[in-house]
C-alpha cells in the first residue's frame, strides 16, 4: 500500500497548481453535486430525455436509471424535494398501474435491465404503490432465472451467450445484495444469495485478470467463440477504463449492503488490487485514466473522464466505508480535485458539464466491435454522459462528507 500512496503523491505533486476558476468549483458555496443534477434537469426537464433519448420516447434504460438514482441521493442529502419529484415523473411515467415496465422485458434477460430498478426501492417505500414493488420483484425474478455459465457466473445478456462483461457486475449486483438484505436478510436463503452474489465477483475476476498487466480486461467468453476473445483465455484484446471502473464501483456499492466478512473479504481483496495496480497506468501530470487503460500514453489514446471519476469515486467511498485504507483519503481528494480540474466546465448560463465522456464501448453486437485499441478510441467522445454524471454527484458527495460541508 505504500507503493500505491507514494504513486498517487507523484501524480497529485507534478500536476501543479490547481487554477482558482477551477478550485472555486470545489470550494464554492453551492455544492458541486447540487450544480450538476440542477444543471442536467435544466438541460433535459424530462428525465426521459436523459442519454439523448429521442423527445417523446421513453425507455427502460441503465444509464438513465444511474443517473436518476444519484439525483435522488442528493435530493435527500441536501434536501431538495425536486430532484426527487424530477426521477419519480420518470418512473411514474414509464412503470404501469399492473407493475409492468415499458420496453422492458424479463425474457431478454439483461443485465443492464436490472440496474435501472435500484431507484425503485426508495420510491416504493416512499409512494407505498404496489406497483414499484412489483418491478422489484420481477427483477430479482430475473437474476434468479438469468442464463449462467457452468461455473455460475451471469451471462451479460441471453443474446450474448457465456460472455461475463465487467459492466455487469455493476448492472446487477448492487441491486442483487440490496434486494436480498431488505427482502431476505433474515431468510434461511440470504447466505446462499450472498455466496452468489461473490461468487460473481471472483467469477469475472478469474475470467479477466491480466497477470501481466494486473488490470481486468473488459470481458470473456468463456465458449472461446467469439470473433474478439483470445482462443486460449477467452479475454478481450485491451482492459477499458470504464469497464474497471464499473468494477470497483459494483464492488463499493455492493458491499455497502453486505458489508466484509469472511465470505465477502475477497471482494475487498480485489478492491484493494486495483488500486495498488491503477497509479501506474495514470497520467503523470493529471492523475487521471486513459480510455484504453493498458495503453496509457499510447497515441490517439485520451483521458476519459467516465472512466476516471467512477475511480475517484470508488475510492473515496471506498476508504470511508473502510474497504480501502483510511490513510488513502488525501489522495482521492487530491484526485477529486484534478478531475474537476481536468474535466469540468462552468458554463456562461451557470450550468456546469462534463467534457471527454466517451459515449458507448462494448463487444460484439450488430456492430460486431472488435475490442481493439483502434475500436475503443473510434467511438464518440461527447459531454454529460450519464455514466460520468451520476458517479461524478456520488463523487461530489463524498468529497463534501470528507470536507464536513455534508
Amino acid at each position: 500500500m505504500k507503493r500505491l500512496l507514494t504513486a498517487l503523491s507523484v501524480c497529485a505533486a507534478v500536476s501543479g497548481a490547481t487554477s482558482c476558476s477551477h478550485r472555486a468549483l470545489y470550494d464554492g458555496a453551492e455544492p458541486l453535486a447540487v450544480r450538476m443534477a440542477a444543471s442536467e434537469i435544466a438541460r433535459n426537464p424530462s428525465a426521459a430525455s436523459l442519454d439523448g433519448i429521442a423527445p417523446g420516447k421513453i425507455k427502460w434504460n441503465y444509464t438513465t436509471g444511474l443517473e436518476l438514482l444519484s439525483i435522488m441521493d442528493a435530493a435527500r442529502a441536501y434536501d431538495r424535494p425536486d430532484f426527487y419529484d424530477y426521477a419519480l415523473r420518470y418512473y411514474d411515467s414509464i412503470v404501469c398501474p399492473d407493475g409492468g415496465v415499458i420496453t422492458y422485458k424479463k425474457s431478454n434477460y439483461n443485465l443492464d435491465h436490472v440496474c435501472p430498478g435500484r431507484p425503485l426501492f426508495e420510491i416504493a417505500e416512499r409512494t407505498g404503490e404496489a406497483r414499484y414493488e412489483a418491478v422489484l420483484d420481477t427483477l430479482f425474478v430475473q437474476l434468479q432465472e438469468h442464463p449462467r455459465n457452468d461455473d455460475g457466473g451471469f451471462w451479460h445478456k441471453k443474446s450474448y451467450p457465456h460472455q461475463m462483461w465487467l459492466d455487469g457486475l455493476y448492472m446487477a449486483e448492487p441491486f442483487y445484495a440490496e434486494y436480498a438484505v431488505r427482502r431476505m436478510g433474515e431468510s434461511e436463503q440470504f447466505e446462499s444469495l450472498k455466496a452468489d452474489i461473490v461468487t460473481q465477483f471472483t467469477t469475472v475476476a478469474e475470467h479477466t485478470f491480466d497477470p501481466a498487466t494486473g488490470l481486468y480486461r473488459h470481458a470473456c467468453d468463456v465458449s472461446r467463440e467469439m470473433f474478439w476473445c483470445d482462443g486460449t483465455t477467452g479475454q478481450s484484446e485491451h482492459a477499458w477504463g470504464r469497464a474497471m471502473g464499473w468494477y470497483a464501483m459494483a464492488i463499493v456499492e455492493t458491499l455497502q449492503y453486505l458489508g466484509v466478512d469472511e465470505t465477502t473479504q475477497p471482494m475487498a481483496d480485489i478492491l484493494n488490487h486495483i488500486y495498488e495496480v491503477l497509479p501506474q497506468y495514470a497520467d503523470p501530470a493529471t492523475g487521471m485514466w486513459y480510455q484504453v487503460l493498458d495503453r496509457p500514453g499510447q497515441e490517439g489514446n485520451y483521458l476519459e473522464s467516465t472512466g476516471s471519476i467512477m475511480f475517484v469515486y470508488a475510492m473515496l467511498k471506498g476508504v470511508r466505508l473502510g474497504y480501502l485504507p483510511a490513510e488513502m483519503q488525501p489522495e482521492a481528494l487530491r484526485l477529486y480535485e484534478r478531475f474537476v480540474d481536468r474535466f469540468v466546465r462552468e458554463n456562461e448560463d451557470g450550468t456546469i458539464s462534463i467534457t471527454d465522456c466517451c459515449a458507448v464501448a462494448g463487444l460484439g453486437g450488430k456492430t460486431m466491435r472488435s475490442g481493439t485499441f483502434d475500436y475503443y478510441i473510434s467511438e464518440p467522445v461527447i459531454e454529460n454522459d450519464c455514466k460520468g454524471v451520476g458517479p461524478f454527484i456520488w463523487a461530489s458527495m463524498e468529497y463534501d462528507r470528507a470536507k464536513g460541508r455534508l
